[in-house]
């Protein structure tokens, strides 16, 4: 399981390398379900890895110039408040446990179930390719969707691409070349602050399985940006969807007792 886990790592930094998007939306159950980490610490260690993977790939956007710092911006800073607010002052005021109709429910269990709807939405948004009329009031409109994507950066863990990428692509019309970009340079940043909102948890860090687990998805977005150059970006973000919901699907009735 460890070495599965260690390979899974390589396959989520090539879906950030690729689509811009996925990191952490796969990220956590991997560490929940593959290495055993608790789901609350599993977000935490989620924004550690992926917030590192999306910064050694922001700084490449950068370089090449592909980064659209309008959007990053006016999307950012709302999203940046956002994330740690959740994290500093809202995460820890959900309960241990949830009393729902007579049953007790774990905070675990809330947390997987809300991480498996949420990446169902996250594979309908990449099935969807349609491009929208440009807002009317486009300043409000980018920053509210920082809002809205800092507060799932910072309640389950979640870099935010998946709604950065759709947003940037069919809203406001950028390239998918520059849309992947500016997606890591803020998932990089929701991330990083989300773990600062989040220190008290950094003590019970396993470094040395965070810290390789890191590594292999750094490797894993170099080789995603090189892919990215011979393959139909299209079709690999559908593709990517379909693996997501299956992920989901899984997360859900594990968590249920199904199976």
């Amino acid at each position: 399981m460890f070495v599965l886990g260690l390979i899974l790592a390589v396959i989520v930094g090539i879906t950030l390398g690729l689509v811009g998007s996925g990191g952490s939306i796969l990220t956590v159950p991997i560490f929940v379900y593959v290495f055993g980490v608790d789901p609350v610490l599993a977000t935490a260690y989620s924004l550690f890895s992926i917030g590192v993977t999306s910064l050694v790939g922001g700084v490449k956007g950068f370089i090449y110039e592909d980064v659209d710092m309008d959007k990053l911006i006016k999307f950012g800073i709302p999203s940046m408040i956002s994330v740690f607010v959740m994290r500093k002052y809202i995460v820890p005021l959900i309960p241990d446990e949830f009393y729902i109709r007579g049953y007790v429910i774990s905070q675990e269990v809330v947390l997987m179930v809300a991480f498996a709807i949420l990446m169902l939405f996250a594979a309908y948004a990449m099935f969807k390719d349609v491009n929208l009329p440009r807002p009317k009031y486009p300043f409000f409109a980018v920053v509210s969707k920082g809002v809205i994507v800092g507060s799932v950066t910072g309640i389950v863990g979640a870099g935010g691409g998946f709604l950065i990428i759709p947003a940037l692509t069919s809203f406001f019309h950028l390239s998918m070349r520059k849309a992947v970009a500016t997606s890591l340079v803020l998932i990089a940043i929701n991330s990083m602050l989300g773990l600062l909102g989040d220190w008290r948890r950094i003590g019970m860090f396993q470094w040395n399985l965070l810290l390789t687990y890191t590594g292999l998805t750094v490797l894993g977005i170099f080789i995603g940006f090189y892919l990215s150059n011979k393959l139909d970006g299209k079709k690999l973000k559908k593709l990517f969807a379909l693996v997501i919901m299956s992920v989901a699907i899984f997360v859900i009735l594990t968590e249920l007792g199904i199976i």
